[in-house]
């Protein structure tokens, strides 16, 4: 088993990094997050969870324990692949997972790409008494109605999801309530 990976960062593709490990070139896939970390020519650590297939070995990165945990979670769940379980790590962060799952809201699963209404609501389920440790429901509210009009509004305008979801994430928290105002903040970063 493959725990971590120590080294520098050789290539950085739109999901995955190759880290060069004792002149070794080690693939992982790796979330937004992780991949957020990582630049050509620095040294980066990431956890590691090895994927082990008939066919392939496939290395997962991720930033952060929780990050970890929550994908061998996922992986868990019937339908639910590393692939996918990568997407949504990459699509929602873990506080707008976390509260979607406590608050029942499917829609912001369905906005991952490849996970439709029926695997939404079977993730909902699965997840809902197998948060990992750490990983608590944090209150209703967190990911805010406003928040979810400036991603709908971005991804109409012909944004990504993740590119929706880093505008939302670099907005200031004192941005004003009113969601024109928000959407074009989000845009000004997009543009930048």
């Amino acid at each position: 088993m493959i725990a971590s990976v120590r080294g520098i960062v050789a290539v950085v593709t739109q999901d995955t990094v190759v880290i060069e490990v004792g002149g070794v070139g080690i693939e992982l896939f790796v979330s937004r997050m992780a991949l957020e970390q990582c630049h050509e020519g620095d040294e980066a650590s990431l956890l590691t969870r090895l994927i082990v297939r008939e066919d392939a070995l496939t290395l997962f990165g991720f930033q952060s324990t929780q990050e970890r945990q929550l994908f061998d979670t996922l992986i868990k769940i019937s339908g639910v692949g590393p692939k996918m379980a990568l997407s949504i790590l990459s699509t929602l962060s873990l506080d707008n997972l976390r509260n979607a799952i406590s608050s029942d809201r499917v829609e912001l699963l369905t906005r991952v790409p490849g996970v439709g209404k029926k695997t939404a609501q079977k993730i909902m389920l699965e997840l809902k008494d197998k948060l990992p440790v750490g990983l608590d429901a944090i209150p209703a509210g967190g990911f805010e109605d406003l928040n979810s009009d400036v991603m709908d509004a971005l991804v109409a305008l012909g944004f990504s999801v993740v590119e929706a979801q880093t505008a939302i994430q670099s907005l200031p928290q004192d941005a004003p309530p009113d969601t024109e105002e928000r959407v074009r903040l989000a845009l000004q970063f997009i543009s930048s």
